[in-house]
């Protein structure tokens, strides 16, 4: 049993992380954000009513989603590519920095703050949907993605904050294809590989990030969900995991039917609720 839950209540957490699970999925393939920009708020407020402590309820949130979002990046990525939305040119110049910065979230993962991954969950998150909502053309950083040295260093910027949001890399990829005049489709399409880069390293970073903290707190050994690996939650994991694989390729599919700016405004809507959830986190301290 799981620490001061009844059987109801876990019955509710179990469906309630499937559900999500299927939710994430569908995003992923709408959106390529590898479903993490769902999972992080629900999965806190999973880990808030099973009594995870705050200090680590965040990390806990991000390691757990990264592991759940890799089989959702590889059937996201297989969709898009399959209809030719993958630039793999791009992603050839970008693999080895974003692996490098994933490395040096995972490092940051095991030191920083709790407070540190909300900050930047609602940095990129209300930026991100303040370039989609208000669409402003003149917003633009150039007419093609730049070669050489800025772009690897835009790849390990997106592999670093990818990393401590808890995402696959598609909020960051999007974002930085737009500003460079690429069309949403052709960015989200990249973006879900990017998540099978991100997810896979990132998932064993917040195993290793986190490996200390059953010494800090003897009572989080488990996280109060037993059986979890770090700052992995091994049963949030399994129980979100499933349905991710049945929904991405239908989000796939939905985004092809969408407009761009149909797609602009969903995603741009998507993203001013969920950066507003941790706001009121940081407020009210919970």
């Amino acid at each position: 049993m799981v620490t001061g839950l009844g059987l109801s209540e876990i019955v509710e957490l179990a469906l309630l992380l499937v559900a999500v699970g299927a939710l994430s999925g569908f995003l992923a393939g709408l959106f390529g954000i590898g479903g993490g920009a769902v999972l992080v708020p629900v999965f806190y407020e999973c880990f808030r009513l099973v009594g995870v402590p705050l200090e680590v309820r965040m990390p806990l949130c991000v390691g757990t989603s990264l592991a759940v979002i890799i089989p959702t990046s590889i059937a996201a990525f297989r969709a898009q590519y399959r209809r030719g939305a993958v630039d793999m040119a791009v992603l050839r110049r970008w693999w080895l920095p974003v692996l490098l910065g994933v490395l040096v979230g995972s490092i940051t993962a095991r030191y920083a703050p709790e407070r540190l991954f909300k900050y930047v969950f609602v940095a990129v998150a209300w930026s991100s949907a303040a370039r989609l909502l208000l669409a402003r053309t003149g917003w633009k950083l150039g007419e093609d993605l730049p070669r050489g040295v800025l772009m690897r260093v835009y790849g390990l910027v997106i592999g670093l904050l990818s990393t401590l949001m808890g995402v696959g890399g598609g909020l960051f990829g999007n974002l930085v294809m737009m500003f460079y005049s690429r069309p949403i489709h052709q960015a989200i399409g990249t973006s879900s590989a990017l998540a099978v880069l991100i997810s896979i390293p990132g998932a064993l970073g917040y195993v290793y990030a986190g490996w200390p903290v059953a010494a800090r707190f003897p009572d989080v050994g488990a996280l109060r969900l037993p059986f979890a690996l770090g700052y992995v939650s091994l049963i949030g994991a399994v129980l979100a995991m499933p349905t991710t694989l049945v929904t991405a390729p239908l989000g796939v599919k939905c985004a092809h039917a969408l407009s761009k700016r149909q797609l602009e405004i969903a995603f741009g809507l998507y993203l001013l609720i969920v950066g507003g959830r941790f706001v009121v986190s940081l407020i009210s301290g919970q």
